[in-house]
């Protein structure tokens, strides 16, 4: 009989899982055991276009063909965004076709969770930035409402997805019990090399801070920085948490919300997993690099991975920069992901597999250089407008009498206000700090969740 014989290797907090033999029915025996006293919810956010365009609907189809045969998952909670009332219909008869019986169709678009929304948003948690981050925050609290005590989390466009993978992802947190799992897995597909935000943007970005901070011996930001470099795929979107832990953590509402995910978990998680996902190459929906656009595809994503990375550190970790940090940083940077990719194609040329290596120096100078000065000139433009302002105001008499009067004081208190905004990742709160506020929501989710279950019955 084929055992189970995945074996574990500990980098500092984290123990990574891989793979050597696999055996599903070990996996799904021991998560259905776990399950009669854990009980185990699955989140999917999605966006009408997942199935509703022709071009995606197959990808979205073998999810829940997959789905229809794991028989652990209490529920299974769709988090759909951008959806009509027909769109939603249209869900909700996918699923039943596919026989998933334990599944909710979260319409956020709905009055349902409209009306959860507006609750939120009138005692002071204003999660209004539309994606990703406020869609799975929503479906969380959900989870926690019905009593979860495990939730997986997987997105809605994996090409290469089988059931197995989601038993891996959460094998560690239900049977296991630690407090975090999150997947990693190779980015091939049609013999080259994907993941270009990972291995050109954040890996050498990582490594020229560390380089950065040894230099100068900044201890509690080094420690931040290894944990993020211990992860062999930090920007996957496949993750589980014990409940303990997810009620603790705020969310980003931005592309940075893999990143702030694992920042959250290095500060409130007392144990972390990662899990070798497929021994397959996993391919999933890519996205356009718009190198002429920077609020849109890679070129966003970047600039919201960087601000929400530096944020971390500005914020919380006490980091200090001054006006040539992201200058200085952008330099270490290119030459760290110049020598990267000479590895990559190096790599790429003794796998056989196709490599543009000159699109690849195209990215690291012209797109996610630039993108490290625009989140510089994000985060560090008050300081800049605060001193000229106060030397200009300063070398004319005609401000002597305004200054007198407190002018000064009143700029450099509009910076600091200035500075807490930039510096804010757009983010949720916890579902711990929404219950202490709102004792009574998680009742007021659960009379939704039976509205909404006799909307799509």
């Amino acid at each position: 009989m084929n055992k189970i014989t995945d074996f574990s290797q500990h980098s500092g907090r984290i123990t990574t899982f891989h793979i050597l033999r696999q055996d599903r029915k070990h996996l799904q025996a021991q998560l259905r055991l776990h399950s009669k006293w854990k009980k185990t919810v699955l989140v999917i956010p999605l966006l009408a276009s997942e199935y509703v365009d022709p071009a995606n609907r197959p990808v979205f189809l073998n999810i829940l063909r997959q789905l229809k045969d794991v028989t652990y998952l209490a529920t299974i909670i769709f988090g759909l965004d951008k959806a009509t009332e027909q769109e939603a219909f249209e869900l909700r008869d996918l699923i039943k076709e596919a026989g998933i019986k334990n599944y909710l169709i979260q319409w956020n678009d709905g009055p349902g969770f409209s009306s959860i929304y507006d609750q939120l948003a009138k005692a002071g948690f204003n999660i209004t930035e539309p994606g990703k981050g406020k869609n799975m925050f929503l479906s969380f609290g959900i989870a926690i409402a019905l009593g979860a005590q495990a939730i997986g989390l997987i997105d809605a466009d994996i090409r290469t997805f089988k059931r197995v993978q989601l038993h891996r992802l959460l094998f560690p947190v239900v049977v296991l019990n630690y407090d975090f799992s999150k997947a990693y897995y190779a980015r091939l597909a049609n013999r080259e090399l994907y993941g270009r935000v990972k291995r050109l943007l954040l890996d050498p970005l990582l490594l020229a801070l560390k380089r950065k901070f040894t230099e100068s011996n900044e201890e509690k930001v080094l420690r931040l920085i290894e944990f993020l470099l211990s992860f062999k795929y930090q920007l996957s979107g496949e993750v589980a948490f014990r409940t303990d832990l997810l009620k603790k953590m705020r969310f980003a509402t931005n592309w940075g919300v893999e990143i702030f995910t694992l920042i959250e978990v290095y500060r409130k998680a007392s144990s972390a997993a990662e899990v070798m996902f497929s021994e397959e190459p996993f391919d999933h929906k890519h996205q356009e690099v718009s190198p002429e656009d920077q609020r849109k595809g890679l070129n966003r994503m970047a600039v919201d991975i960087v601000t929400t990375l530096m944020n971390a550190l500005v914020i919380e970790e006490g980091l200090e920069i001054s006006d040539t940090f992201f200058r200085d940083l952008a330099i270490t940077y290119q030459a760290i992901a110049e020598d990267q990719i000479r590895k990559y194609s190096d790599d790429a040329d003794f796998s056989n597999l196709s490599y543009n290596r000159d699109h690849e120096e195209f990215l690291v100078k012209d797109v996610f250089r630039n993108c490290i000065l625009q989140a510089g000139e994000i985060l560090t433009s008050p300081y800049r407008m605060t001193e000229r302002f106060l030397r200009f105001v300063h070398s004319y008499p005609e401000f002597k009498p305004f200054l007198q009067k407190g002018l000064a004081d009143v700029i450099l208190a509009v910076e600091e206000k200035t500075e807490q905004k930039i510096f804010e990742t757009p983010q949720t709160v916890s579902w711990e700090r929404v219950n202490n506020k709102l004792p009574q929501i998680f009742y007021d989710i659960i009379e939704v969740v039976e509205e909404e279950k006799r909307r799509f019955a």
